[in-house]
């Protein structure tokens, strides 16, 4: 009998402080001042990791190397830094869980400057890294797709649909409720690998306006860059618009609930 007692003694404690572990209050560190610096860590690796596969890229992979390189980071980077800041590292994407409701608009804002300030110390990082003559040949890993005004509508429309397409796959995998699933990172990393392939030689595949800044401003290489803000936005306003009339739950939906 005494042993019993001990024992239902015990475990009444650690359900106890179980529920006091659950019941915590995050404190401003891990509430606000964590995510950010996770942000700005995963936007650095991103940058960094991106623009080196591109530099030191050989002709004979072609877009394989880039577009494997950039989609596996991108599944491992979601994966350890989901449950602290929600993996975003790229503005548009920011804005696009923001407008649907994943994230209030001072932490958006947060993210977006820190997003940017990782590209550039990315983009920098990638240029110690490689050699005078590479780091030359590809502009420092900014896109140089596009070279004539003749390429400029293709490409605007290549980053508006890969953007989409990569933003609706975050937002029904991370955000709605109805197709949450614990396969997103492997899915947007899928998604961001079959974006490169397939328009990798119309726009170069950015999708990031923090992947194209850092570069374009080490590089000192301007042309046509733009089309990298543009696009993106207008891609992630998209499908922040299909969630929020049409493919949201309840919660995210904003008619016919």
């Amino acid at each position: 009998m005494p042993d019993e007692k001990l024992e239902l003694s015990q475990t009444t404690t650690t359900f106890i402080e179980e529920n006091q572990k659950v019941a915590r209050t995050p404190s401003r560190y891990e509430e606000f001042i964590q995510p950010c610096v996770a942000e700005l860590i995963a936007s650095i690796i991103f940058v960094f990791i991106g623009s080196v596969s591109v530099i030191e890229n050989v002709e004979s992979a072609g877009r394989l190397q880039p577009a494997l390189v950039h989609g596996l980071t991108v599944a491992v980077l979601v994966a350890i830094f989901a449950e602290v800041s929600g993996g975003q590292f790229n503005p548009v994407l920011t804005v696009a869980i923001y407008l649907v409701g994943g994230i209030d608009l001072m932490m958006a804002i947060a993210y977006i400057i820190v997003q940017m300030i990782g590209g550039l110390i990315g983009a920098a990082l990638a240029k110690m890294m490689t050699s005078r003559v590479k780091f030359a040949n590809a502009a420092g890993a900014a896109f140089t797709v596009v070279k004539s005004n003749d390429q400029i509508a293709a490409a605007v429309f290549g980053e508006i649909a890969m953007t989409c397409f990569v933003v609706m796959v975050v937002c029904m995998g991370a955000v709605n409720s109805k197709s949450k699933t614990p396969l997103v990172p492997f899915c947007i990393g899928c998604t961001v690998i079959v974006n490169v392939l397939a328009g990798g030689d119309v726009s170069g595949t950015c999708l990031n306006p923090a992947r194209a800044f850092g570069p374009a401003v080490m590089a000192n290489y301007w042309s046509y860059h733009w089309i990298y803000w543009i696009g993106p936005l207008v891609g992630a306003l998209l499908a922040a618009g299909l969630m929020r009339l049409l493919l949201g739950d309840e919660k995210i939906r904003l008619f016919m609930k």
